[in-house]
């Protein structure tokens, strides 16, 4: 599988490209209309930015609760319901005289489910797409995501102008919804995992997976250095606010070409060998923002992001079939958790020195969190190389939280 085309033309993609574009723009649009409602009714920017922001956190008791459904519920019904759900939680935000404290709850709860719908996601893109096929296939939703959220900021403005916040959410509960209808073309398919989903089972199978130190490693890798540069991004506004929107949009694009020339056209033998430089490249040019916030250097920095494709690489290569959705949903969950203590960490540095020295602190913190982890993410690729990945079977013994690999 060699061109995004070739994916389109592979059973089930299709759909789960419209549905996981379908509930992005949703989210997008809800989320602008939410912060705008919250914000009129209260004044409060810290309610506000809780009401957009506040899901990305919860997603923390979504990976701790909910993740071993990822793998243990068929595909096509998880995702539907998943979009059906948040239709309806649009809807009922939509409601007049919902009070604060009401609208905050559905939002932390939808942000819970949305670690189930991440890890369901991209279990069903591992199992649709062989090994090659998944990079490409990750790399194509995430440019996916990045056009869609890009998109969905601007009409979302527009309608909240239009249609006032309650029609907006309106709007997102229709996105839901069609994003639902288009998961009912993915076909049936059965679970990856037997047994059935509880909190004690996703704590046994994070544990399985967390005990293995390759799989440890690459999680650490995917979490801190790329957090750490979120947080750097989190204060582009202080740094440079008559600038912070060409910064943005610069990392925006940057990330997208990253995104593309990992996914289309790194060759397999290079993947493992990229990892270390290009996450020296994505902290690096940040040391410069002591004495200029350049663009140009946001752009080549943000090109880095796409090490984390890799690792996703690495990481499938790790971890046994039937718990691919999980540990794709781990990875998702812990990333954003990361980078959101990495933005406050971010502005708490920023406030007592500045944020052109908060960032090269940040920056410097990534590269030698890169360099700390390069020799163990060797031993990682060893683990892996030979006769194709170390897939760990899911024995009576390992099930219980003993893991081999």
């Amino acid at each position: 599988m060699r061109t995004y085309r070739d994916l389109f033309g592979r059973s089930g993609f299709t759909p789960l490209f419209l549905v996981s574009s379908g509930q992005v723009a949703g989210q997008t649009v809800s989320g602008l209309a939410l912060g705008t409602l919250v914000y009129a009714d209260t004044g409060s920017p810290l309610l506000s930015g809780l009401a957009m922001f506040g899901p990305a956190l919860a997603q923390v008791a979504g990976a701790a609760t909910l993740l071993s459904a990822a793998d243990r519920l068929p595909p096509r019904a998880a995702l539907s319901g998943l979009a059906l759900v948040s239709a309806l939680a649009a809807a009922v935000l939509a409601v007049p005289g919902l009070p604060v404290w009401g609208m905050l709850a559905v939002v932390l709860a939808l942000g819970a489910l949305s670690a189930l719908g991440g890890g369901v996601r991209y279990g069903l893109l591992n199992e649709l797409l062989d090994q090659d096929g998944y990079l490409l296939g990750r790399s194509l939703l995430n440019m996916s995501s990045g056009i869609v959220q890009i998109a969905g900021f601007g009409a979302g403005g527009v309608l909240v102008t239009v249609l006032s916040p309650r029609g907006t959410l309106l709007a997102a509960a229709a996105l839901h919804l069609a994003a639902a209808l288009a998961g009912l073309g993915l076909g049936r398919r059965r679970p990856r995992a037997a047994g059935r989903p509880s909190p004690a089972e996703t704590w046994r199978d994070n544990a399985r997976l967390w005990c293995s130190r390759p799989r440890r490693s690459v999680y650490l890798a995917l979490w801190l250095p790329n957090g750490l540069i979120v947080g750097c991004e989190s204060l582009f506004v202080p740094l440079a606010p008559e600038r912070a929107g060409l910064l943005f949009a610069c990392a925006a694009t940057g990330m997208l070409a990253g995104d593309v020339l990992a996914g289309r056209y790194v060759p397999a033998r290079w993947r493992a060998r990229l990892v270390t430089p290009l996450y020296l490249l994505l902290a690096l040019p940040y040391l410069a923002f002591v004495a200029y916030p350049s663009p140009v250097l946001v752009a080549l920095a943000s090109a880095g992001f796409a090490a984390t494709l890799l690792l996703q690489d690495r990481l499938m290569a790790l971890t046994p079939p039937e718990l691919s959705g999980h540990a794709l949903g781990l990875h998702s969950s812990g990333m954003i958790a990361t980078q959101g203590v990495a933005a406050a960490l971010a502005g708490a540095l920023a406030e007592r020195t500045s944020p052109g020295t908060a960032m090269a602190v940040l920056a410097a913190a990534s590269a030698a969190i890169t360099l700390a982890l390069a020799p163990r993410l060797r031993s990682a690729r060893v683990a892996t190389s030979g006769e194709g990945p170390a897939k760990i079977p899911l024995t009576r013994g390992n099930r219980r939280g003993k893991d081999t690999s």
